[in-house]
């Protein structure tokens, strides 16, 4: 039977945590990871109607793209829609996960559907995703607690490397130690020199997880002294990071991309910066509300940045650039690939119904003067 950590782990996996933005808040942030799950649905925004939508479908977790509990709080009530929001799905033992900007920015996420629902070729980050500071965790193990020290470094956010979850490097070989008189060792006695057969753990650790993993660490080691070697190492640069840029199969005026944009995205009402008629080979893709993404399109040779929506500043800025800006709509640019990620969990997890949220609608309506 499919548990919400089988989901959560499978999310980890298309949509790396290590992707997400230094402010989000992703991952599994409401409910009991070794639930059953035999229904799911996806959203854009986990509001009160797809809360509601949630238990009258039965749903077991619910998977939105924006966070719930973004921002600090200090009590959950009914007071206020959030807090009302939660608490039903607390009530009926729903869970919570949020892949966000981690969804956006991987190797198959939004920003990516994006450029390929444009057919560009040579697509590539549009922000270089800065080489983390890293260092090499080693510690020796007895074989009877490989697993429990290892699954404690991984929970710490330690064994990342790359797209890949759960690193490690495992030896084995004999360890000695000779306790004194105030030793209380684990295995042996003290007072003699006593060999036990170990495994070398090695794994990565970003710099800034390294207090935490070594809490960790203590904390499920079985030693009372355990031996920790902590190295420093030199990370390679990846291909990842955030928003896409890429070329347009063939040049195109504003006007025809905003078109092709429009019956890509099933959106017939689009704003842009720029003039109707200027060609376009080079575009920029932020998804969500990234005008913030506009200097980095100009530095990489885009005419033209695609996100969903802009602060009117934002708009006046492109325009001094240069830089044609298209904005179908914040929903627009991110509620289609929800439908996506429910494909691809139903072909994953063939036991689970997974669905989109019916009750979910763009809150921006359009409306045109008689």
């Amino acid at each position: 039977m499919t548990t919400v950590r089988d989901i959560c782990n499978h999310l980890k996996l298309i949509a790396p945590l290590n992707l997400a933005e230094d402010w989000d808040n992703v991952g599994l942030l409401l409910g009991d990871d070794a639930s059953q799950v035999s229904r799911a649905i996806t959203c854009l925004t986990l509001t009160s109607e797809v809360a509601a939508e949630a238990v009258r479908c039965k749903a077991n977790v619910v998977v939105t793209h924006h966070p719930v509990l973004f921002k600090p709080i200090k009590q959950i009530t009914s007071s206020n829609a959030e807090g009302r929001t939660l608490l039903t799905l607390l009530r009926h033992g729903i869970a919570v996960y949020c892949p966000h900007t981690a969804w956006d920015n991987s190797a198959s996420g939004i920003n990516q559907q994006l450029a390929e629902l444009l057919n560009m070729k040579e697509i590539a980050p549009l922000r270089q995703r800065a080489v983390a500071d890293q260092v090499k965790l080693v510690t020796f193990v007895p074989e009877t607690h490989v697993e429990q020290v290892r699954q404690a470094l991984w929970n710490a956010g330690a064994g990342v490397i790359g797209n890949y979850h759960q690193c490690s490097f495992n030896l084995r070989g004999t360890g000695t130690f000779f306790g004194t008189d105030g030793s209380n060792p684990a295995i042996g006695q003290s007072g003699k020199l006593e060999s036990v057969e170990e495994v070398r753990i090695e794994v990565v650790c970003a710099t800034k997880l390294l207090d935490k993993a070594l809490v960790a660490l203590r904390a499920a080691h079985p030693y009372e002294e355990p031996a920790v070697d902590v190295f420093s190492v030199k990370a390679v640069a990846n291909d990842s990071g955030s928003g896409r840029v890429g070329t347009l199969p063939e040049p195109m005026t504003m006007h025809d991309l905003n078109c092709k944009i429009a019956e890509q995205l099933r959106q017939p009402d689009i704003q842009f910066v720029g003039d109707p008629a200027m060609q376009i080979e080079r575009l920029g893709i932020a998804c969500g509300a990234a005008a913030e993404f506009l200097r980095d399109a100009h530095r990489a040779g885009c005419q033209a940045l695609l996100t969903g929506e802009a602060r009117f500043h934002a708009c006046l800025e492109a325009k001094e650039l240069g830089l044609g800006m298209i904005l179908p709509g914040h929903y627009a640019t991110e509620r289609f690939s929800m439908d996506v990620l429910a494909k691809r969990l139903s072909h994953q997890f063939p036991d689970v119904v997974v669905t989109p949220a019916e009750s979910e609608l763009d809150p921006v309506i359009s409306w045109k003067a008689p």
